[in-house]
């Protein structure tokens, strides 16, 4: 079963990254890398993923977007990618 990850630097502009398991619960697998900048990595993205227990689908690959709620605002930046269980857990 495949589930979205994001990264986002919305919160604080700190970056995190999360795996959305289901659409009814907020609380889900979280990574914080407890910085502003520069972006992680993509091993750094492996890496927090692989620590909650997940890995890259295969063939999937790293989508952006520039979220911007106003002209002279911040642009957020949110990253998307299919991802499943390691080792195929459920």
């Amino acid at each position: 079963m495949t589930h979205g990850a994001r990264l986002s630097n919305s919160f604080r502009g700190e970056w995190e990254l999360y795996v959305v398991t289901d659409l009814m619960s907020l609380e889900w697998p979280e990574h914080s890398f407890g910085r502003t900048g520069p972006v992680p990595t993509v091993q750094e993205r492996a890496d927090a993923l692989a620590q909650l227990g997940y890995v890259l689908a295969d063939g999937a690959e790293w989508k952006w977007q520039e979220l911007r709620t106003g002209a002279m605002d911040r642009v957020e930046l949110l990253a998307s990618v299919d991802v499943e269980p390691k080792d195929g857990a459920a």
